[in-house]
């Protein structure tokens, strides 16, 4: 029983550098893998590791040189069409 807890649990979570990629936040995963390296993506107001795993309604805040962006995760579908990927977030700032 607790194997299907735990797929179910990981089906509604993805990794911060792959949902920062799909999203069209940051253009490439491995750009976005170095940003979680370097510090300047928070999760929920703490540093995020690359292989944070990030939940519905968790707070993104991104460090773009001397500007902050905080999105809201609404979705984390795998795939997103190019004109939709702006549907997956809210923009707080």
């Amino acid at each position: 029983m607790n194997k299907i807890y735990s797929a179910k649990a990981e089906f509604f979570c993805m990794r911060i550098d792959k949902y920062l990629k799909i999203s069209r936040l940051i253009k490439r995963r491995t750009v976005s893998k170095s940003a979680c390296e370097a510090g300047r993506i928070l999760v929920n107001g703490k540093e995020a590791k690359p292989g944070t795993k990030l939940k519905i309604g968790d707070l993104i805040t991104i460090k773009f040189g001397n500007r902050e962006q905080t999105v809201k995760v609404l979705e984390m579908p795998e795939h997103v069409p190019k004109d939709r990927a702006s549907e997956i977030y809210e923009i707080l700032n």
